[in-house]
């Protein structure tokens, strides 16, 4: 059964930066579309960026175009979330989904940006 680790949330003040790391167990990680997501409090998850299995097509919530960037190492079986100039909007907690229609979620990495 597939598995999703998310590492790299934390504290930081407004403008800093993170990188957060989601490792998957299993086979099918090269194969399958990778997403980020975030649900902050009070709020719904929702999609923040998607990444295909080879890494050709990628998507942003306009939210945080320009700041963020998605990749993928399929030889390692995780997908990162680079996060630059991050604003107190961006608190929340950070998932990692595997699939179009994400079936399997990571348990989520807090992070918080103060101002």
């Amino acid at each position: 059964q597939v598995q999703l680790v998310e590492s790299g949330g934390g504290l930081v003040q407004a403008g800093g930066s993170l990188r957060l790391s989601c490792a998957a167990s299993g086979s099918t990680f090269s194969v399958k579309t990778m997403g980020w997501y975030r649900q902050a409090p009070g709020k719904q998850r929702e999609l923040v960026a998607t990444i295909s299995s080879g890494g050709w097509t990628i998507k942003y919530a306009d939210s945080v175009k320009g700041r963020f960037t998605i990749s993928r190492d399929n030889a390692k079986n995780t997908v990162y979330l680079q996060m630059d100039n991050l604003k107190p909007e961006d608190t929340a907690v950070y998932f990692c989904g595997m699939g179009v229609v994400v079936v399997i979620w990571g348990q989520g990495t807090q992070v918080t940006v103060s101002s």
